[in-house]
């Protein structure tokens, strides 16, 4: 469940779906155990990240190594998108 703003700067609680934007990602993560030793499995898991207003008007979220959620500015987000393409 949602309770803050992904922003570790900002942290404002979450309180409306309204107000900012609701993210979700799939992630991959290492299956951890002593079955797990030296094999290469993953564990598939939805996540959900929500930015408040404030900061989803000037960032983003990204997946990064299908494993971690950073925050962005949107701008670095476009500019990486259009070069990509």
């Amino acid at each position: 469940m949602v309770s803050f703003c992904a922003n570790p700067n900002c942290r404002a609680p979450f309180q409306y779906l309204r107000d900012g934007r609701l993210y979700r990602f799939h992630l991959n993560q290492p299956v951890l155990g002593p079955q797990s030793v030296g094999s290469n499995d993953l564990s598939h898991k939805l996540e959900h990240f929500w930015l408040c207003g404030r900061c989803a008007a000037t960032m983003t979220l990204e997946l990064q190594h299908e494993q971690d959620v950073v925050v962005v500015s949107r701008r670095d987000h476009e500019f990486h998108r259009a070069t990509a393409s």
